[in-house]
């Protein structure tokens, strides 16, 4: 299982948010920093968001992306904001490696299945479940999507990636949704990155041994509950 270790950029800062709430923000200072940290635990690989982007569909840290994908030459993968065929061209051409897309896919299906067409694998979906809907516009509003019918409609599209995140975990440090991963595994064809809540070794090994594809790990690594290093071994070991 491939680990990823997150950074949320907002106004050029790493942050962290509780349960998805701006208000309740957490500064971690210099994403490069951040991001070289990473590296030096041994990680392959880093999920960015940009936050701003999420909430007004623009690339404000575009610059510090690419930056982090430049500094590290790990595999980074993107979203937050990107709501057209252009922005994610912007992406991938710069060098990105996979562009998340989230409030456009659910409200966009001709955008979604565009960009599917155009760039495949490199295309990733965020399914943001709050209270049994899927949640969009940085998780301030619920869509009619429940998260089934969302996963259905993304599989028949023919969405290789799909990063569900349980708004209710995450930021919380009170362990992840491992029966909801459970579920999606075993009922779709897809492969499933697990977000959210993930705050221990114990998460980070339960996921992996369902043969997920992949877990974020945010909060977690801030605080020092996780050693990144012993989480990446845990997470290889399967």
């Amino acid at each position: 299982m491939i680990l990823f270790p997150a950074i949320d950029l907002f106004e050029g800062k790493a942050v962290r948010l509780f349960k998805g709430d701006y208000s309740q923000m957490t500064n971690y200072g210099d994403p490069l920093a951040v991001s070289s940290s990473f590296i030096k635990a041994g990680a392959k690989a880093i999920h960015v968001v940009d936050l701003e982007g999420a909430k007004s569909g623009l690339t404000p840290n575009f610059e510090i992306v690419c930056r982090i994908k430049e500094q590290t030459g790990a595999f980074v993968e993107v979203g937050g904001g990107i709501r057209s065929i252009e922005t994610v061209r912007k992406y991938l051409e710069a060098g990105l490696d996979r562009v998340i897309l989230g409030t456009a896919a659910v409200k966009d299906e001709a955008f979604l299945k565009n960009a599917v067409s155009l760039y495949g694998e490199r295309i990733a979906v965020g399914a943001d479940v709050k209270d049994g809907a899927v949640a969009i516009n940085g998780w301030t509003e619920k869509s009619e999507y429940t998260l089934a019918s969302f996963f259905e409609k993304m599989t028949k599209i023919g969405v290789r990636t799909m990063i569900c995140t349980d708004v209710s975990k995450d930021g919380a440090m009170k362990g992840t949704n491992l029966k909801l991963y459970a579920e999606l595994s075993a009922r779709y064809p897809i492969r499933l990155i697990a977000s959210g809540g993930v705050s221990s070794l114990a998460d980070v090994g339960s996921l992996a041994a369902m043969g997920l594809y992949g877990a974020i790990v945010g909060k977690a690594y801030y605080t020092g509950a996780i050693d990144l290093q012993k989480a990446i071994e845990v997470a290889n070991d399967h």
